[in-house]
């Protein structure tokens, strides 16, 4: 049950007035933060693009392109390639409490925003209101491992990848 609520985290703190997928018109240069748990740098601007390397939650990247909903980005060390738009934000995520720049991370507001709706007792009441509902494979599904070649594989056999 709590893997479940993790795996929903990214769009319970969306919701709750964590940091917005960038919004504004964001220029090359602009530097941005990773806003969910983990994402992939891939390829290409697609979700079927091949995984480069994996960014986590307040790693910093720069604005290099935009094409529609991707964005090109530079990580440090100098790698770069595509990550979906709404996996970033333009708010600086800091999350060292002592760290100097402390005031630009997410307010006590916001995180107390976060964690309204999100925890065990909510769970336990949607599944008492949707009985008829049945979790099992959804409980499986989430304990399977599926390797990142696996995933290749399969969307090529599918026709689904270059």
């Amino acid at each position: 049950m709590m893997k479940r609520m993790l795996c929903m985290l990214p769009a319970m703190l969306l919701w709750a007035g964590a940091p917005a997928p960038v919004s504004a018109d964001p220029a090359p240069g602009d530097a941005l933060s990773v806003q969910v748990q983990e994402t992939q740098l891939r390829d290409r601007p697609s979700f079927l693009g091949k995984a480069q390397s994996n960014l986590a939650y307040a790693d910093r990247v720069t604005l290099l392109a935009l094409q529609g909903a991707w964005m090109q980005v530079q990580v440090p060390g100098g790698g770069s390639g595509w990550v979906h738009s709404s996996s970033l934000t333009e708010k600086k995520i800091v999350l060292k409490a002592g760290a100097e720049d402390v005031q630009a991370a997410a307010s006590s507001e916001e995180l107390a925003l976060a964690g309204k709706g999100f925890n065990s007792d909510v769970e336990s009441e949607f599944k008492r209101q949707n009985a008829e509902i049945d979790f099992t494979w959804i409980d499986r599904m989430e304990g399977w491992d599926v390797k990142q070649n696996d995933i290749e594989s399969f969307l090529k056999k599918g026709g689904l990848a270059e």
